[in-house]
């Protein structure tokens, strides 16, 4: 995977996880962008899911009531 750009920014953080992670010899860079990059994941999953629910609703009750399309050729 190439280098990404890197910006500087300003964090507070919990004392105790700040030593903690120091302890353990954890980049408390990389962990907080690792955070940052699971926090924005989840909220475009919610998200989409919440743009999206009519569609999901209205293929439940499709399949609810006809089953599964291609459903005859399934192998178990």
């Amino acid at each position: 995977m190439g280098r990404q750009a890197r910006k500087a920014a300003n964090l507070s953080l919990d004392e105790g996880l700040v030593s903690q992670a120091r302890e353990l010899k954890i980049n408390i860079s990389r962990a907080a962008e690792d955070g940052i990059a699971k926090a924005i994941k989840a909220e475009r999953e919610r998200l989409w899911r919440i743009e999206n629910a009519d569609a999901i609703r209205l293929e439940n009750e499709y399949v609810k009531k006809h089953g599964l399309p291609l459903a005859k050729y399934r192998q178990f």
